[in-house]
């Protein structure tokens, strides 16, 4: 008898280490989608934020980042994160105006003063109050990080005032503050997705197109426009957000990792994509892209007021505008 019982508190004690052992390896892998090229900053910022997850975790929890469009563009990615299917999407906030509009608000031109003025917005009660309204649409916002200022690039003509742009087919994101800006500018926006652009600049099916600096370079879309004209017209963040019933499943300790892992990979992300200015404008230029660094925004600004009035008409929004515009003029 005594034989049976060491012998089976011996085997349950080999049970428990096995179920140790399997505890300690089992790894929970978050899918992290992004649209944007592999060699974009937003795919480092995935690899950060992996980095700063498992560490936080003892290597418990890992994000997988599939760029290119692996999960499907921005808007079949943003529904299956939704859906579950996905654990992490990123996307320009332009990209979640169809299921929260007021993110529009971010996107009318001029709105922000210079890159410090949108980090303080997103990063403070403006920005954390309009990306918690994602979670009515099953998805929980981490953090917001950077795309960038967007510029203009053409296969036409040099672009300097609003009258160069009339009649440039432009293909924008489907963002409505972005497509009002065009029209009003007298061009035609084409909304599409970013994965299609490339053969769509090479075929003219569009001539135009706007976006950041470090997507310009990073789709390598250079290659076939000859313009590239810095109208700083709108600032644009990227959004990072998680599968609602994925992240409430979590330990609190493990949302706190997520959370402070996309922030902390938010803030290396930025300054990535802002120290790569200057070097993608020389890069571009070597390419043979002619580069019209010096645009009055005066003109652009003054033909895109009606956005605003726009937009509130539509969405509402005022107090997010007014409080914006505070943080602007606070010292």
């Amino acid at each position: 008898m005594k034989l049976k019982n060491a012998l089976i508190a011996s085997l349950a004690a080999v049970g428990l280490l096995a179920a140790t052992i399997g505890s300690a390896q089992a790894q929970m892998v978050l899918r992290f989608a992004s649209e944007a090229a592999r060699s974009d900053p937003q795919t480092a910022g995935g690899e950060k934020m992996n980095e700063l997850l498992k560490a936080k975790t003892g290597g418990a929890m890992e994000v997988k980042v599939f760029s290119d469009s692996a999960l499907g563009h921005a808007q079949a990615a943003i529904s299956s994160a939704r859906g579950g299917s996905i654990d992490i999407v990123i996307s320009g906030s332009s990209n979640y105006t169809g299921i929260v509009p007021l993110l529009g608000v971010f996107d009318i031109p001029f709105i922000f003063k210079d890159t410090a003025h949108a980090y303080r917005t997103l990063d403070g009660k403006v920005g954390q109050d309009i990306m918690d309204k994602l979670a009515e649409f099953n998805l929980k916002g981490l953090a917001y990080w950077d795309t960038g200022w967007r510029e203009l690039t053409n296969s036409r003509g040099p672009v300097n005032s609003p009258a160069d742009v009339k009649g440039l087919k432009v293909r924008t994101n489907g963002s409505p503050a972005h497509n009002e800006t065009w029209k009003l500018l007298g061009a035609n926006p084409v909304p599409m997705p970013i994965g299609e652009l490339y053969t769509a600049l090479e075929m003219k099916t569009v001539d135009a197109q706007e976006q950041s600096l470090g997507l310009l370079y990073s789709g390598k879309f250079y290659e076939v426009q000859k313009y590239l004209s810095l109208t700083n017209h709108a600032y644009s963040a990227l959004l990072v957000a998680m599968n609602k019933q994925k992240f409430d499943s979590l330990t609190p300790a493990q949302q706190k990792a997520v959370i402070e892992a996309a922030q902390e990979a938010g803030n290396y992300q930025r300054k990535l994509n802002n120290d790569n200015v200057a070097k993608i404008i020389a890069e571009v230029k070597k390419a043979g892209l002619q580069v019209i660094e010096k645009v009055d925004p005066q003109p652009f600004f003054e033909a895109s007021k009606p956005v605003r009035q726009m937009f509130t008409s539509k969405y509402g929004g005022e107090d997010y505008i007014k409080a914006i515009d505070a943080i602007r003029d606070a010292k």
